[in-house]
Parts: C-alpha cells; structure tokens; sequence
C-alpha cells in the first residue's frame, strides 16, 4: 500500500527535525507505522494476500531496527516517538 503526498508531507511536518529532514529515524518509523497500519487493514480483508503479509513483515522487522539505533543513540528521542505513535515497547 502506497501513502499518498499529503499524508506524507503531514508527517513531515510532525515528526522532521529540521526543514529538510526527510531520512531521521523519527520519519522512516512514522512513514513505515502509517504504512504498516494501512497494509494491516488490507490484510484483515484478504487473508491469504502472502505477498503483503511478508511486505507487512519485512516492514515490522525495518521499524523495529530503527526504533532499536533510536533508543541506542538518544533514548529521550525514542521515548518521544513511542508516545507519539502509541507504540508498544
């Protein structure tokens, strides 16, 4: 599932650090969680789509290696973006 521009540019807006950041951990996790959650609605609808359910894995998997360099390089960033997100630890 693609996220559309404004929805994108939204989060930019949110979670970016400075006026060009687009690659900061706190944007990759809010772009991949918004995406996760879309494909999670899609796979609640279609059981048996394999492909997107190892897309939503191979995602999952990306976010938490992010959220794991996040809390290893500045735990009081990755606590922020926990409570943004409503992220489990």
């Amino acid at each position: 599932m693609s996220i559309t521009k404004e929805k994108k540019q939204e989060l930019l807006k949110t979670f970016a650090q400075g006026a060009k950041d687009t690659g900061s951990p706190e944007v990759q996790v809010s772009i991949l969680s918004h995406r996760i959650s879309e494909l999670t609605k899609h796979l609640k609808v279609h059981k048996k789509d394999f492909d997107c359910e190892l897309s939503l894995k191979k995602m999952v998997s990306r976010r938490k290696s992010l959220l794991a360099y996040l809390k290893k390089k500045d735990d009081t960033r990755y606590n922020e973006i926990i409570k943004k997100l409503g992220l489990r630890k």
